[in-house]
Order: structure tokens, then C-alpha cells, then sequence
């Protein structure tokens, strides 16, 4: 039997990672009778006077928030990491562990206290752009950073704790795993062929073109290969660029416009404020060279059939290897078809 990638159980590889998964396409039909989540609404109002991201409003930890008209950011009143905390090492038989240094910034994207990306204008997308450039570029050369991570929660399904649209950066001492399982794989491939892994791996998307979402001049949007997330996208430069501080004015705003394509077909694809967790990988910032590395952002939202039942990472996920039953194609095959207005401005 001829193995068809649409209709027969197989397992992807991750290039980036190294990793596998299971995909299981026959599995669409089963009925669902499982768990289903309350429909997310947009906010409605500019202001929020019980918001602490609004502008001019009091914090948590009673400070007061100026009366910004753009991008604002601030550093973290609950931060994960401090950045004078201890950093030596525990050991004690097989107990290990070290100290954790490191600086969380919040970033506000507008004073609109409804405007999510989707809904934003591409200019003042652009500015978010400016503001994580800016932000890589400064934690970055802190002593004792080694990797900054641009991310985004979007809606109470993520773990959200604040509406208000935001995204976090967290700058650290040391390189998480998953930014070292991305660095093996493409220093591998880069010392064999002399080569972006990623920058190869797009030229053969297009080539194929069957899962592509959106592109233009500079950006490409896809269902990778190897998604996991039902309807998961990643975004990245055409050109090899290591970080986003090295893209030129024209390319970041080609970044925020198809920012604001991935995220509309995302609420179009439901009519809901759709949820997910995004985020930025990038070259470390220890100090050394990583010609091997290519930026790009990626979108796992957990919505599976609607806006009211989402995929559970649980159970064969949990113990052996992600799992998911629509493919890549069918994936990217939908979010393609769907509209580039928000369906709120119809």
C-alpha cells in the first residue's frame, strides 16, 4: 500500500527540532461529545477603568500607568525571573539545580483597551515591531542575558490574566531548550550545506506551494510541515535574517502587515476572537555567533472544530508524541480561502 500523507496515519519530522509526530488524518470523522469551551467575545470598550494595562490606571503594585497613545512598555510587576537573584549552582546527589537571572517586560500593544492585532491598523502594528526590535536589542546586551523571548497569550483559553491586549518578553541568563534543540539543528545543517535550514526549507514551500497562507515581498506565512496545533502558523523572513533587529525598515513593515493577515484569518476562521499563544525564536544573545539562525514567529492555537471545541494536549501527547488528525495541507487549505477583512468590519 502507497502511503497518502492525507488519508493514511504517519508520522512528520520537525527540522527545526528533531522531533516527531503523529498525524492521523482518518481520525476527523469521529463524533465529539468531549468538553466544549464558551464562545470568546472582543472586548468592546476603548477604556477599561478597572483595567491596570489602560492607560493612566493603577496598577496591581500601585504604580500608575502614563497616559500613552502607543506602544507602551513596562517592566513585569510579577516578573518570572529577577534580575538580581542568585545565580549559583545546587547540587546535592542527583538534586540539581542554579540560580535563574533574568528581566520580564510587559508590552501593551495600544491604550485600546479592545484593539487586538487583527483589529489594529498595520502603522501602528508596526510600532509592537519597533518596540520588540528595540527591546531584543537592549535586554539582549545585558550582562548575564543569553536569550530574550518575544511571546504573545492571547484570551482567557491561553491563560491570559489580562485582556487588555499585551504580549510578554522574557530576557534570560540561560538558552531554554526549546531555542537549543532549534540551534543543534540548524548549525547542523548550516556547517553541511552553508545554508539557512529555514531559508531552504521556504524556498521549497513555494516551490510546492501547498502550504502557504498568505506571503509578500519579504514574508512568507505557512502551516509548517511538521504543525502540531491544528491550525498553526509560522511566520519568517524570505530573506536569512539571524534576529529581528536586522530587518530594514521596508521589511518590518511588511512583518506587520502580514501579522495582521495571519491574525484576521485566525478570527475570520471561527468569527471569534481567536486565541493562541505566538512567539518569537531568534539567534541567543550570549555573545556568540549564530550565522546559522533564522527568525521566525510561530502561532499554536488550541481551536479545533469551532470556536467552541479545541484540540487537548493530553493522554498519548503527554507520554509519547504530539499528535494531530487534520494535516498541514487541510489546515493551510482553509486558513488560504478565508477573507483578509475581519469579518467584525464586514
Amino acid at each position: 500500500m502507497t502511503l497518502e500523507i492525507n488519508k493514511h496515519p504517519h508520522r512528520r519530522y520537525n527540522i527545526l527540532t528533531g522531533e516527531w509526530i503523529l498525524v492521523s488524518p482518518h481520525r476527523t470523522k469521529r463524533p465529539w461529545r468531549g468538553r466544549q469551551e464558551d464562545v470568546v467575545e472582543g472586548q468592546k470598550v476603548s477604556y477599561d477603568p478597572n483595567c491596570y494595562l489602560c492607560p493612566g490606571n493603577v496598577r496591581a503594585n500601585g504604580e500608575k500607568n502614563p497616559s500613552y497613545d502607543t506602544v507602551f512598555s513596562f517592566t513585569n510587576d510579577f516578573s518570572a525571573l529577577q534580575v538580581d537573584g542568585p545565580g549559583n549552582l545546587f547540587e546535592e546527589g542527583l538534586l540539581k539545580a542554579k540560580g535563574e537571572k533574568g528581566v520580564c517586560k510587559v508590552v501593551c500593544f495600544s491604550p485600546d483597551h479592545s484593539l487586538t492585532l487583527p483589529l489594529m491598523e498595520i502603522d501602528a502594528i508596526e510600532k509592537v515591531v519597533a518596540i520588540w526590535q528595540d527591546e531584543y536589542k537592549v535586554l539582549g546586551q545585558m550582562d548575564d542575558i543569553s536569550n530574550v523571548q518575544i511571546f504573545e497569550n492571547k484570551g482567557s483559553l491561553m491563560g491570559c490574566s489580562n485582556p487588555h491586549p499585551h504580549g510578554q518578553i522574557w530576557a534570560q541568563s540561560s538558552i531554554p531548550q526549546e531555542v537549543e534543540k532549534k540551534s543543534t539543528q540548524q548549525l547542523a545543517h548550516w556547517k553541511e550545506h552553508g545554508r539557512s535550514l529555514l531559508k531552504d526549507y521556504l524556498e521549497q514551500e513555494m516551490d510546492l506551494n501547498e502550504r502557504i497562507v498568505c506571503e509578500n515581498n519579504d514574508f512568507i506565512a505557512l502551516v509548517p510541515y511538521w504543525a502540531v496545533w491544528p491550525y498553526e502558523v509560522l511566520i519568517a523572513p524570505k530573506k536569512h535574517h539571524p534576529e529581528i533587529t536586522s530587518l530594514s525598515l521596508k521589511e518590518r513593515r511588511s512583518f506587520a502587515e502580514i501579522i495582521k493577515k495571519v491574525t484576521t484569518k485566525y478570527d475570520n476562521l471561527f468569527s471569534t476572537s481567536f486565541p493562541y499563544s505566538s512567539g518569537i525564536h531568534q539567534k541567543p544573545t550570549d555573545g556568540k555567533e549564530y550565522p546559522e539562525w533564522h527568525f521566525h514567529m510561530s502561532f499554536y492555537p488550541p481551536l479545533l472544530r469551532s470556536a467552541t471545541v479545541k484540540k487537548f494536549m493530553v493522554g498519548y501527547e503527554m507520554f509519547a508524541d504530539p499528535q494531530r488528525d487534520i494535516t498541514a495541507e487541510q489546515a493551510a487549505e482553509t486558513l488560504r480561502q478565508l477573507s483578509d477583512v475581519h469579518y467584525r468590519n464586514k
